[in-house]
């Protein structure tokens, strides 16, 4: 499972690292240190805190994506695979993002909660890139 610092953590949910910071030593979100001394968050913790963040509205109201170039970097909240066809979730600061794509997609690209990935948009379709 992938780890994040509190400064991935905080670019991914679109606050300072301040932020990310006074949230984990308050308990919202569960760290753990690595051989370094690092604090780390889980994937599956910072996604599921994510999607807390974006629906209580707490995020900074700067959010550092834009959608100029219609990329969204941001951490995969669910997958679910069907099938033939798969649906990806991605909380990208305060936004939430929905893919459709097909079950192949999704297992070449090894897309799991808790990873980071960047949402691309054009037009109507929302492609998901591995990051």
């Amino acid at each position: 499972m992938q780890s994040y610092t509190i400064g991935q953590a905080a670019r991914l949910l679109g606050v300072s690292p301040d932020t990310a910071r006074r949230w984990a030593d308050a308990g919202r979100v569960a760290t753990h240190r690595d051989e370094a001394g690092r604090r780390l968050i889980d994937g599956r913790d910072l996604a599921a805190f994510s999607i807390e963040v974006a629906q209580s509205g707490q995020g900074e109201d700067e959010a550092p994506y834009t959608s100029a170039r219609n990329a969204f970097p941001g951490i995969v909240t669910a997958v679910k695979l069907g099938d033939v066809a798969a649906q990806i979730e991605i909380q990208a600061g305060p936004h939430r993002l929905v893919s459709l794509l097909t079950r192949e997609a999704v297992e070449e690209l090894g897309l799991e909660v808790g990873m980071r990935a960047t949402a691309r948009v054009k037009s109507t379709s929302v492609h998901i890139d591995r990051t």
